[in-house]
């Protein structure tokens, strides 16, 4: 089975998100959800934004780089939205990385060097009309990344939630969700 390394998104490490590591955990793959914010939950996009702009994206990507230094190399890394800053700096950059899965974001490759490291799977998933995903650029990077990686998918699916797997949050999908998990099943099986 699979060792991964889940990153919350904005609004903190939600009921919503430990519940999908556990759906990780009970198909047997070992999973961890550092907590970047430190027990803080935010109650929207907006005011977790303005949390991260007061602690500044390079500390939650030093506080997730951090979250790793005692775990063994052969990792997934994951995240959700924001949570994809850290699992992404991680699979480009530290040895040994067995996959990525980057859901609802992804930013452009050079922001953690020049290409994307031979050997590492990677599925990105994000709705197709995601004023965030796919209205400010997040899409195109993730072509970059799929297109780069020797086994790179891109799922889009229909809608236009950005927080779509979370299923204590208003934004939450069903059918998109039972799709995202399934396929991050399978991911974690292949890389296992």
């Amino acid at each position: 089975m699979a060792e991964v390394v889940l990153f919350h998104h904005a609004l903190g490490l939600t009921p919503g998100v430990t519940a999908f590591a556990g759906e990780l955990r009970q198909a047997g793959h070992t999973v961890h959800t550092p907590d970047l914010f430190e027990g803080r939950t935010l109650g929207g996009i907006e005011e977790g934004m303005a949390y991260v702009q007061e602690l500044g994206f390079g500390a939650v990507i030093e506080r997730g780089t951090r979250a790793v230094e005692h775990l063994p190399a052969g990792l997934v890394y994951a995240g959700f939205s924001l949570g994809v800053l850290p699992a992404q700096k991680l699979a480009q950059t530290r040895p040994g990385a067995r996959g990525a899965l980057l859901y609802y974001a992804c930013v452009p490759l050079s922001e953690f060097g020049d290409a994307w490291p031979d050997g590492v799977p990677v599925q990105v998933h994000g709705m197709d009309a995601d004023p965030v995903f796919a209205g400010e650029g997040d899409i195109d990077f993730a072509r970059e990344v799929v297109d780069s990686a020797g086994q790179g998918e891109l799922f889009l699916y229909p809608g236009d939630q950005h927080y779509f797997a979370d299923r204590t949050l208003p934004s939450y999908d069903a059918d998109a969700a039972a799709l995202l998990l399934s396929r991050t099943l399978a991911f974690l099986g292949s890389v296992a």
